[in-house]
């Protein structure tokens, strides 16, 4: 694939519009208003859709889409103010450095008056020390802290906690050295023995949340750095999308190609891909619409199996296609042994009939602004 960033592209409207409005619907009925949390997920069975747990994390992350509709002047479904106020008070649930960062990120453009005694509070300046996930060097969830320390220096400025600077700069450090040099990030340091296993490969996840992260940092301490690995990460990803519109699965961090394609994931290709895009685009002035849109297009059945994920009667889209594991792994190790890849065929491809909120949220999130 040939990445063409032109100002003449954009994503489609309709398109937009459809998708904002279904995730505003889904988000309404996936939250419980006595705990004001969203579930964990929702899993169609003989009789519709039924949810199942709850999530913390998934709750921030739904707060963060609906709170970015709220600044386009449209009503949330739920009250943020006082989810926001619910997950405060139960900040005892926080065992990992993912989810501070998620909840500084959404007090920043929520509730930017409160991140004073929250950085106090939750003992922001210590966190890299305190949580497992800090020390494993994981790539996701460092980069939702740097994203939250962004958000933190750039709403507060001058005002900006003691420290904050240091703490961000080695938060960034730290995700920079999971960067593998081609483009791809690996899924989490490579010092630790699960690392030295899997050191080399990174997620999806593992590539728009730095692309995210490292966007908002080169915002707030105007990073050239920063902003360039971002972009050569967004610049390899779009390089490799699927011809379909597929954003594949795992990457070699190495070489900078390819390794397990599936499962492919709606959240990808809806939300993730698209608010990651669209920040480095925007600091960069460059247009990523064109893979953004090829991206949409898998959701609605421009894709392998011709199956439209988008489901308006249950106000949902389902959450992948998915292979066999066994056949998933023997495809992985052919990637990395690099063998001739065969004729492709969809015959094992299954779709995976569950939706969890935090897909939703992260459609408002990426689209709230482009109708």
């Amino acid at each position: 694939m040939v990445l063409k960033l032109t100002s003449r592209s954009r994503v489609d409207p309709d398109m937009v519009r459809k998708l904002n409005n279904l995730a505003v619907r889904g988000l309404a009925e996936m939250f419980d208003i006595e705990k004001q949390l969203f579930c964990f997920r929702v899993k169609r069975n003989d009789y519709g859709v039924m949810k199942e747990g709850f999530s913390f994390r998934y709750t921030i992350i739904s707060l963060l889409g609906l709170r970015r509709i709220e600044t386009q002047g449209i009503k949330s479904p739920v009250n943020v103010q006082i989810a926001l106020d619910k997950l405060l008070e139960n900040n005892i649930n926080i065992q990992n450095i993912g989810d501070i960062g998620l909840l500084l990120w959404l007090c920043a453009l929520a509730s930017p008056q409160r991140l004073i005694r929250i950085y106090s509070e939750l003992d922001i300046k210590s966190a890299l020390r305190r949580y497992s996930d800090a020390r494993q060097g994981r790539t996701v969830e460092l980069s939702w802290f740097l994203t939250g320390l962004a958000y933190t220096a750039l709403v507060l400025k001058k005002d900006e906690p003691i420290g904050l600077a240091d703490l961000t700069a080695n938060t960034y450090r730290l995700l920079k050295n999971n960067y593998g040099g081609k483009g791809i990030f690996r899924h989490l340091k490579r010092t630790s023995f699960t690392g030295m296993i899997r050191g080399q490969i990174g997620s999806f996840a593992d590539q728009v949340y730095p692309i995210y992260a490292l966007a908002r940092f080169a915002q707030a301490y105007n990073s050239e750095e920063a902003l360039k690995m971002a972009l050569d990460c967004a610049k390899t990803i779009c390089r490799l999308q699927g011809p379909l519109g597929q954003w594949w699965w795992h990457y070699n961090s190495l070489t900078g190609r390819t390794v397990g394609r599936y499962p492919v994931y709606a959240v990808h290709q809806d939300g993730m891909a698209p608010m990651a895009l669209s920040a480095i685009g925007e600091v960069t002035e460059l247009d990523f619409s064109e893979p953004i849109y090829k991206g949409l297009e898998w959701i609605t059945g421009s894709n392998e199996l011709g199956c439209d994920l988008i489901d308006t009667s249950q106000n949902v889209i389902w959450r992948s296609f998915y292979r066999k594991k066994y056949k998933m792994y023997c495809d992985e190790i052919l990637f990395l042994l690099r063998f001739p890849k065969g004729k492709n065929s969809y015959k094992d491809i299954d779709v995976n009939f569950e939706c969890r909120p935090y897909h939703l949220g992260w459609i408002l999130y990426a689209f709230a602004t482009k109708e």
